[in-house]
């Protein structure tokens, strides 16, 4: 067998400190000047490339950096820019490219919706005019700059043809077919001029393959990638998958590419291997370091799969990688000086991985004694952390006890308890209010930051929130909303606040990854098991509930959101864990309602995203996921009200686990595709009550009354008005004072003028 080598398939975009977050922000705000974001994003760029070269990986990933997003990049390289903009007047400068992603003055940005079963966001392609360009050929571009700058001879990663079509959006009648006859010309060209530069290797980004594809798919992906490797025969194209193992792994395993990379972490990879084999003319990329999670490998049970693998395939040559791009994942736990020394040795964050992946690609070249030092020492580093993670007999008695009560659920039906809760809260028709979060300044988070550092008293921080509260509470009065939240200006991140509250959780000072655009999250680590402490939440709402009349919100995450925006220990079941966490939400949902709040948000904006990729997989998944959430929610009165919220998704196929939930209301973030959810109520019936959201905070355009009646006027063709609930598509957190208030402003005018004309046609 010849040499191992190592490959990397992406490295984090946004910077040790989210160097990259702040320069696209001044960028925005007009503080730098373009040229200085180029230089700026350049220099982080390029620090990326040089830490994966020290590291000492042969196979180095150019271009995977963007501006925004990796698929926003591919529909701007191929002249994609939606109607909308051009009527504006944008061509293909980089307003147009920011525009597109965040909206203009005048025009909707493109829908955002989450990349697979992630908690990353991309720009969804947008296909009514199908005649695109190869206005540069980007992976050129980034392979020739580390050539030059750095001697990196890279390896250019391009969204695959096949995964970025089925994606976008287009036309009904134009079918995958049409729209590759359109850009796989132009995919041969990228190829062709990448070979002509010298280029080894490209990487070929098709996750898609682990879905299943129609016979027809099927045949198209064998034409199109004969077609490529033809226009490109000296090119070596890894063939990436990712997420899952292949929906149709022969065929997939087939194409005419010269190698197959195939995730070994998540799925049955080795199973399929198994049992089909693996073709012998083609190199096996195998992903085996989680390139999903933060734990560090344990590398002797890495080594093992890697015999076994080895023992199963039949090929010259092998590449040992991570199991998808590393941009899921924190930079380096370097940085986390104050961290427990025993949990941070159980971490391993992009930098740790690419070691790994050396180690274990060197070990293999040239004897495991080679690695004897690093795989000891990985060893002691694991047997610390498992010291940290001590398991509680009592918690599992604990958790046995509430699981055996039975299936968790409400003692009345929707039907029934909604009129008790319309005696309390006397609600009008079409309700407004918020989702949660309200603006936070500057001044709010160095406030906090000064709190944290002990420069601030805790009496001074309770002091500055309360007063928060105490404006933005007189500022949703002022606006006439119906019901109102107290702001959150008391949490960092909607998942992380928790993480900082409840036992099992700890967190990180930089381990921030990437959710959409500029915006970061830092996930929380859940290492051992969880349960409840103190109430979280019922202080900042008691005292917002003290100050109106009106309804407060309680306002929690959900189980499934936290666990799926967390870095969760893989020492036990994700449902064991999920199901502690609504355990101990239970717990503060009845603190809010003892507290005599009467509505209580126990948002879940992340339970389509964690639906299984594998089809056999999905109906477990979501069972657990409604269980958690009833588990957490269900134990209120009948008059207490129960909302949820949920981000960008395919709801129609978490249509049915939506209603199973059993919240009395449901809050859905659609305002950049409005259209198409509001058309499958057409054929499916929802009995309880919904908002969909009516304009885009992710935007920092401001909708019009005008726009704001239309959005709300087309949804109540086929939802009850007495239904219907209007609030924004999400928490107002990232937005200012003033663009929110404009904003809720217009939502409140057009929803009056809804009422009146609903209140004419008695």
């Amino acid at each position: 067998m010849k040499k191992l080598i190592s490959s990397n398939l992406g490295y984090p975009r946004i910077g040790e400190k989210r160097e990259w977050k702040k320069a696209l922000e001044n960028h925005w705000k007009g503080i730098i000047t373009e040229e200085e974001l180029i230089q700026q994003t350049t220099e982080i760029r390029l620090e990326g490339l040089q830490k994966q070269k020290d590291a000492g990986i042969d196979l180095i990933p150019v271009g995977d950096f963007t501006l925004y997003d990796h698929v926003l990049d591919t529909s701007f390289m191929f002249g994609m820019v939606p109607e909308r903009f051009k009527r504006e007047g944008y061509t293909d400068s980089l307003d147009t490219y920011f525009a597109i992603a965040r909206g203009s003055k005048h025009a909707v940005a493109s829908e955002m919706t989450k990349w697979f079963n992630t908690n990353y966001h991309y720009i969804v392609p947008e296909f009514d005019q199908v005649n695109p360009t190869l206005v540069e050929n980007r992976p050129l571009r980034f392979y020739q700059e580390a050539k030059e700058k750095l001697d990196i001879d890279g390896k250019p990663v391009i969204l695959g043809p096949l995964t970025y079509l089925k994606i976008g959006k287009g036309p009904t009648n134009e079918g995958i077919s049409k729209l590759l006859e359109a850009f796989v010309p132009l995919y041969k060209q990228i190829l062709k001029e990448l070979q002509d530069a010298g280029v080894k290797w490209v990487q070929i980004d098709e996750p898609i393959f682990v879905t299943k594809l129609s016979t027809e798919e099927l045949f198209l992906a064998k034409v199109v990638y004969e077609e490529l490797n033809q226009a490109a025969p000296e090119l070596n194209i890894l063939l990436q998958t990712y997420f899952d193992h292949p929906a149709n792994y022969k065929e997939i395993t087939s194409l005419s590419v010269q190698a197959i990379g195939l995730d070994f972490v998540h799925g049955n990879s080795l199973k399929q291997i198994k049992e089909f084999g693996f073709p012998k003319n083609k190199i096996l990329a195998a992903g085996i370091i989680n390139g999903r999670n933060v734990w560090q490998a344990n590398l002797e049970e890495k080594i093992a799969l890697l015999n076994v693998i080895r023992n199963d395939v039949e090929v010259d040559q092998f590449i040992i990688q991570p199991s998808c791009s590393l941009l899921h994942v924190p930079i380096t736990k370097r940085l986390e000086q104050k961290m427990d020394a025993a949990l941070k040795d159980g971490l391993s964050f992009a930098d740790e991985k690419l070691k790994e992946i050396v180690i274990l690609t060197k070990g293999f070249n040239e004897g495991i004694e080679s690695v004897s030092q690093e795989i000891k020492e990985n060893k002691e580093a694991l047997a610390r952390f498992t010291s940290v993670v001590n398991r509680d007999e009592k918690a599992l008695e604990a958790y046995n006890n509430n699981i055996e009560q039975g299936y968790p659920g409400r003692k009345l039906s929707f039907s029934e308890r909604i009129k008790k809760q319309q005696e309390v809260l006397k609600l009008p028709l079409l309700p407004t209010t918020t989702i949660g979060s309200l603006p936070q300044t500057a001044e709010t988070r160095q406030i906090r930051t000064k709190w944290r550092k002990g420069e601030v008293s805790n009496e001074q921080y309770e002091k500055f929130i309360n007063e928060s509260i105490e404006k933005w509470i007189q500022i949703q009065e002022d606006l006439e909303l119906d019901v109102l939240v107290h702001g959150e200006f008391e949490r960092t991140d909607m998942v992380e606040y928790f993480g900082e509250k409840l036992n099992g959780f700890t967190t990180s000072k930089y381990g921030w990854v990437q959710s959409y655009g500029s915006r970061c999250v830092k996930p929380p680590l859940i290492y051992k098991d969880v349960n409840f402490d103190k109430p979280m939440t019922v202080k900042e709402t008691v005292y917002a509930q003290t100050l109106t009349e009106k309804p407060v919100k309680g306002m929690l995450t959900g189980p499934v959101t936290i666990i799926n925006w967390s870095f969760v220990n893989e020492d036990v079941s994700r449902t064991y864990v999920q199901n502690q966490i609504a355990i101990a939400l239970q717990e503060e949902v009845k603190q809010l309602e003892k507290n005599k709040i009467k509505i209580i948000q126990v948002d879940e904006p992340a339970l389509r995203e964690g639906l299984p990729l594998n089809e056999e997989k999905k109906k477990e998944y979501l069972e657990a996921a409604v269980y958690a959430f009833r588990l957490a929610t269900a134990s209120v009165k009948d008059s207490t009200q129960i909302h949820t919220h949920m981000c960008y998704s395919d709801f129609e196929e978490i249509f049915d686990a939506i209603d199973e939930l059993d919240a009395d209301v449901i809050s859905i973030e659609t305002s950049r595709s409005h259209g198409e959810l509001i058309s499958y109520f057409n054929n499916k019936k929802y009995t309880k009550e919904i908002g969909l959201g009516v304009y885009d905070i992710h935007s920092p355009r401001i909708p019009s009354v005008k726009e704001m009646k239309e959005n709300i006027t087309k949804a109540l063709q086929t939802i009850s008005p007495r239904q219907f609930w209007i609030n924004p598509d999400c928490g107002l957190k990232t937005r200012n004072k003033e663009e929110t208030i404009r904003a809720l402003q217009n939502m409140v005018n057009a929803t009056n003028e809804i009422r009146k004309e609903q209140h004419a046609l008695k």
